[in-house]
């Protein structure tokens, strides 16, 4: 008897043009796939698929057909993948995961687009310095929420999902992975938390509505970041500690609503094209938190509050001081911003049915975190642990921390990744959902899941 969901992750590349793959799948005991619908760039390893050994997805890209209808007037617009065939790659590899008897999570992407905050660096955000991080989209810019709760939509219109996986759901901040990174290990991360406050023209116009001088917050956030690399602040001081509390409460209550605000369009978008599709938004209990993981509490995963004005709810929050706004971007012509509403909300925003919280690391920490979540959310809000067999998890430990966040909590295991983890990984897979188990009888036995039969496939797309 399984006691825990099993969720494999995968690139719709990883599906296609390998007709083995399902019998994988199967032979690992997952049924379910969260399935890439939307993605940022990446370099990704297939070592098990038949036509290629490496993927080279240039940018962030819409993996289903990129509709002039839908984006029509908008300044950001999705890339198609053309490394992959077809126009609708997701669409083509859910149907053949489907076919078979597994089910299909759409995991989609959202604030995270290099290419988006190269060509419109206003959307992008900034740190106290003027630095851009091009690859983090300001969910307080009205285009930005626009353009997510657009992909979300049409990432699963037309295709029949179970599932939405909701990743980089709020701001991203000065961690990343971006080529050849050279940030690494240089910036404590107390000073990765000052570093990532935004300090774009939305932001720093809702600063002002609020009563706080953005000058005043740049320069305690520059004396912070020097502090800390100084020595004379902690390397894990609390921001309270850097800045004072209030500008702390301040920068934070602007991050905070313009995500709600956010998340909010999304799923209300998620909700009009797949009603009944099981919301998982990656997260974790840490104020603080910057995107893929986002700041999540109890009130993060309840619905909103009943209501049919437009004005209120997530949008309430993300109403700001127009004049201000103009004031600190230079009086930009911005482009129309369209239904902020995200529909019809009279039902209130959908609940989320689960958070899931990254635990690469193999690890004590990885552990805790995962436990201090759990105890900040609602008991009807299941808690995933997301886990991989990739560095930087250690190979020799990760069955057992798998065992370990089972016990602190999890009632899922979110598996990282189908694709990309050789014939050693693709074992400790197996053995992380045999973990899962209860009454595994001794000659219970498992297929290899290097060892596919191609005879077992749904239809070939």
């Amino acid at each position: 008897m399984v006691t825990a969901r099993v969720v494999g992750y995968a690139y719709p590349w990883d599906v296609l043009g390998d007709p083995a793959f399902v019998s994988r799948v199967r032979a690992l005991g997952v049924t379910e796939v969260a399935l890439a619908a939307s993605y940022h760039a990446t370099r990704a390893a297939t070592p098990l698929h038949p036509e290629h050994l490496v993927v080279e997805a240039r940018e962030a890209a819409l993996y289903r057909p990129v509709r002039q209808r839908a984006w029509a007037g908008h300044r950001l617009v999705p890339l198609a993948a053309d490394w992959v065939p077809g126009d609708d790659p997701f669409g083509a590899a859910t149907v053949r995961l489907r076919a078979a008897g597994i089910s299909v999570t759409a995991w989609i992407v959202l604030a995270h687009a290099t290419h988006l905050g190269t060509a419109h660096p206003d959307v992008a955000v900034r740190n106290h310095r003027g630095d851009c991080y091009p690859y983090a989209l300001c969910p307080a810019n009205p285009e930005v929420r626009q353009y997510a709760a657009t992909l979300a939509a049409e990432a699963v219109r037309g295709v029949p999902v179970d599932g939405v996986s909701l990743e980089a759901c709020g701001q991203l901040g000065i961690a990343h992975n971006g080529r050849h990174e050279k940030t690494a290990g240089v910036f404590p991360p107390a000073a990765q938390r000052a570093l990532s406050v935004c300090c774009c023209g939305y932001c720093t116009a809702d600063w002002i509505r609020r009563g706080q001088d953005p000058d005043q917050v740049a320069e305690r956030l520059s004396a912070a970041v020097g502090g800390v690399l100084a020595g004379t602040y902690g390397a894990d001081a609390p921001m309270a500690e850097l800045v004072g509390d209030r500008v702390a409460e301040i920068v934070l209550a602007t991050r905070r609503d313009f995500a709600a605000a956010l998340r909010a369009d999304v799923l209300a978008a998620v909700h009009r094209h797949a009603p009944s599709a099981r919301i998982t938004l990656h997260g974790r209990a840490d104020p603080w938190a910057t995107s893929p993981d986002v700041a999540v509490d109890a009130d993060t995963v309840r619905p909103a509050a009943a209501t049919t004005d437009p004005a209120t709810s997530a949008d309430r929050t993300a109403t700001v001081d127009r004049t201000a706004i103009d004031d600190r971007i230079g009086g930009a012509d911005q482009a129309a911003t369209g239904d902020r509403t995200g529909g019809d909300r009279a039902g209130g925003v959908p609940m989320v049915d689960a958070v899931l919280t990254a635990c690469w690391p193999t690890t004590a920490a990885s552990v805790e975190a995962l436990a201090h979540t759990r105890s900040v959310l609602p008991d009807e809000v299941a808690l995933g642990a997301y886990l991989t067999v990739l560095p930087p998890a250690d190979p020799a430990r990760v069955v057992d921390h798998a065992g370990a966040l089972l016990g602190a909590g999890a009632t899922e295991l979110h598996l990282y990744h189908l694709g990309l983890a050789p014939p050693s990984g693709q074992q400790q897979l197996a053995e992380i959902v045999r973990r899962c188990r209860t009454d595994e009888s001794a000659d219970d036995s498992e297929p290899d899941p290097t060892d596919a039969d191609p005879t077992e496939l749904g239809p070939s797309l």
